[in-house]
């Protein structure tokens, strides 16, 4: 009776185990990024007012696996086209692109290049500490960002801010009227960006 039986139960095992690995698998998905719903804004100083540039096209994808609580990210990058950086005013946006020399360089990359730690914060929110590579005008830079990850069925949702030099990136901070308004060196960088 017991041999009989063992075979069965070796296939019920094999059964549940493919079904478990099933569904551990099937959260592995990859998002594209959102233009409409994601916001990049670029915050900055000078010697007359503080500014602010808003990005109008981003693109990107983030590949995640979700298990139960846990999550992974296998694959993160995006793209913002240099000249969708706006301000609302032409002169500005003008120095800015020059100083970007967006006419060589048409894009701000950033690639994912490793996890260091993401975090359940439950509800499928997590913290995430990473690294990556930020390309401006060129010039390539390993930085740490930190941002909130959200996963949902449909989309997930990262937010978070980095500030950075100009400089770090061999860009002069731009000026305006013969060099009596000069811009500041430290740029924050805050983003809402919705992949779905």
């Amino acid at each position: 009776m017991k041999t009989e039986n063992h075979p069965l139960k070796i296939s019920q095992s094999l059964i549940i185990l493919v079904t478990l690995l099933g569904s551990l698998t099937a959260f592995s998905q990859t998002f594209t990024l959102n233009n409409d719903n994601s916001k990049l804004s670029v915050f900055g100083t000078s010697s007359l007012h503080d500014w602010e540039v808003v990005a109008e096209k981003q693109s990107g994808s983030i590949t995640v696996e979700k298990a139960s609580e846990t999550a992974s990210i296998n694959a993160l990058n995006f793209k913002v086209i240099a000249e969708s950086l706006k301000s609302g005013k032409s002169g500005m946006d003008k120095n800015a692109y020059k100083a970007l020399n967006t006419k060589k360089f048409e894009s701000i990359d950033f690639k994912l290049t490793k996890v260091n730690s993401i975090t359940p914060k439950g509800n499928g929110v997590y913290t995430v500490k990473s690294t990556g590579d930020l390309t401006i005008a060129g010039t390539t830079n390993a930085i740490q960002l930190n941002f909130t990850l959200t996963l949902t069925d449909s989309n997930a949702k990262l937010a978070g801010s980095h500030t950075l030099k100009m400089t770090q990136f061999k860009i002069d901070p731009p000026t305006a009227m013969f060099g009596t308004i000069t811009t500041g060196d430290e740029l924050k960088i805050e983003f809402n960006t919705v992949f779905q």
